[in-house]
């Protein structure tokens, strides 16, 4: 459910007092929300980074805050972000626990969309304040991205009592908090994921397809295009689909995969599957005539079983 935040600016009694932040994992994630917090008046002390990329990160974005180990970052901070791969997250909160890095009262904030806050069980055990506050943007690891935060929404997920402390950090980081339970965290992090990362590989591979056909500047080409079918799209939902598949044109639909066969076969498999999941969606919605679905759906079914199975690069 949404959450009941005012939009009004937080008066003094209702934000958190001005904490020293850490972050653990300088991704193109962690810095960026630690800059955001450090225009809201909190006071970014240490950060962890492996890589050489991530300390460069670091140091654009958080100068003059020193790199340290992960251990030391949760020494300095009362607020530690926890900014890492989705798959290392439980192993590096059992690992910081068990070494005793944890302190009782330690805001401890993980920013993975597939977790909710029992992930930072261990450390809630240990005295720790969990909160799950995962941005539902894409970063670049630049200063756009703290920019890029203002009207952001947060997936929040959080013990009822520290509810209005996580909506709080979301708000001065200039985000929309949105209330997720934890059991459908992975079914929120699922659909952020099919529309856009899939959206990259989508526009990726029609920038291709665009400059072998001889287009000079696809990605002007396909700007407002793009740009126009994703505000229809928000505004309309399926009622926006356009083209020769909700159109029903069959014999346009077998043209394009005859001539992805022969120039990206490898783009054979994503198109046939996209089109067959906008048929149906079309039918389901009224846009597809039944008697038009028919011949579209067969040409579909005949590049599935086509003899000799996929092209190279394609999958069954």
């Amino acid at each position: 459910m949404n959450a009941s935040v005012s939009k009004e600016p937080l008066d003094a009694r209702d934000r958190p007092a001005r904490l020293t932040v850490g972050v653990v994992g300088a991704g193109r994630v962690g810095p960026a929300l630690a800059a955001s917090l450090q225009l809201a008046g909190h006071r970014p002390v240490a950060v962890s980074g492996v890589s050489d990329a991530s300390r460069r990160r670091a140091a654009a974005l958080l100068p003059d805050v020193p790199l340290v180990e992960p251990a030391e970052v949760l020494a300095r901070a009362e607020l530690v972000l926890l900014t890492v791969p989705d798959d290392v997250l439980p192993t590096l909160v059992d690992g910081l626990v068990e070494t005793g890095a944890v302190r009782p009262g330690q805001l401890l904030v993980h920013t993975s969309g597939r977790y909710g806050a029992r992930v930072l069980d261990p450390a809630l055990r240990a005295g720790a304040l969990p909160l799950a506050l995962h941005p539902a943007m894409t970063f670049t690891g630049t200063a756009v991205d703290v920019q890029r935060l203002a009207g952001c929404s947060f997936g929040v997920t959080a013990p009822e009592e520290l509810r209005l402390a996580a909506e709080a950090l979301v708000i001065e980081m200039g985000g929309e908090p949105e209330w997720i339970a934890e059991e459908a965290r992975p079914l929120y992090h699922a659909a952020l994921a099919l529309g856009a990362n899939h959206l990259v590989t989508l526009v990726a591979q029609s920038m291709e397809l665009l400059t072998k056909a001889g287009v000079a500047a696809p990605d002007r080409m396909l700007g407002p295009l793009l740009g126009a079918a994703l505000d229809n799209a928000l505004r309309s939902g399926d009622a926006a689909l356009t083209g020769p598949v909700a159109r029903g044109d069959a014999g346009t639909v077998a043209a394009h995969i005859g001539e992805l066969r022969a120039h990206a076969p490898q783009a054979v498999a994503g198109y046939v599957a996209m089109a067959r999941t906008t048929a149906d969606r079309a039918l389901a919605h009224g846009l597809l005539k039944a008697e038009l679905a028919e011949d579209l759906l067969v040409v579909l079914a005949d590049q599935e079983r086509r003899p000799g199975g996929p092209g190279p690069g394609e999958t069954r």
